[in-house]
């Protein structure tokens, strides 16, 4: 009689980590840093906007020459963007596997009310889909033009101040950066204790961190679309 061949192999050490609660905050934690280091960089760059056009331009060239003649024209901006989607996609999947697991884990409501959380722990599943929103509207307003009527390629000066010269490019830029700054606010603190850089002495100094980050991130961005309304950026 044939001995019964044993074709079941054990999970990768990757799939573990993955399939683990522990490996998918972490997953968060790493994704959220590496998009948090971008979105310093990125509103250090839009402030040049008040400059004026010529330094702002400038920089958007620069962007797309990075790494020349080793790289090839915009090689290096797509890296990035690459690396970006990665981190968003990743940061993404981790969260929402994460919520389903606790929703499945109670899926009644509890007896007791628990206390009060605070508006940015609440608020971080909506504000995530909201961001994600944007990312979106984003892309298509100020990099491919598509939802932006008067896109003109090459001026990216005269594309964000035509964006924030209409009331609904404000509107939608000011509430997603707020929702950006609670995000911020609650998810930095929770990316440390994931690490295990927290601790009781820490914890304070790690959340007054996350909310100088939040708002100046808040306020960077913000005062691009602000500048353009009050005239300062024309």
């Amino acid at each position: 009689m044939a001995l019964a061949t044993r074709t079941d192999r054990r999970p990768s050490m990757t799939r573990t980590i993955w399939d683990s609660s522990v490996g998918k905050k972490t997953v968060m934690a790493v994704s959220g840093l590496i998009m948090l280091l971008y979105l310093v960089v990125h509103m250090l760059g839009n402030l040049k906007i008040f400059f004026g056009s010529g330094e702002f331009n400038h920089y958007a060239h620069w962007l797309r020459t990075i790494g020349e003649p080793f790289l090839h024209y915009e090689w290096a901006l797509w890296i990035i963007r690459v690396l970006l989607l990665a981190a968003v996609v990743a940061h993404a999947t981790s969260a929402y596997q994460l919520s389903r697991r606790d929703i499945k884990a109670r899926p009644s409501k509890y007896v007791h009310k628990r206390p009060r959380a605070s508006y940015a722990t609440r608020t971080m599943r909506w504000g995530g889909i909201i961001l994600g929103l944007f990312i979106v509207w984003h892309i298509l307003d100020l990099t491919t033009g598509t939802v932006h009527p008067g896109f003109e390629s090459g001026r990216p000066y005269q594309n964000v101040v035509d964006t924030f010269s209409t009331w609904y490019g404000n509107v939608i830029y000011i509430v997603a950066m707020l929702a950006l700054g609670l995000h911020i606010r609650h998810g930095f603190w929770s990316a440390a204790q994931t690490l295990g850089v927290g601790s009781r002495t820490r914890d304070r100094i790690l959340k007054t961190i996350a909310n100088v980050l939040a708002l100046l991130l808040t306020v960077g961005f913000i005062s691009v679309p602000v500048g353009v309304m009050t005239g300062l950026v024309s």
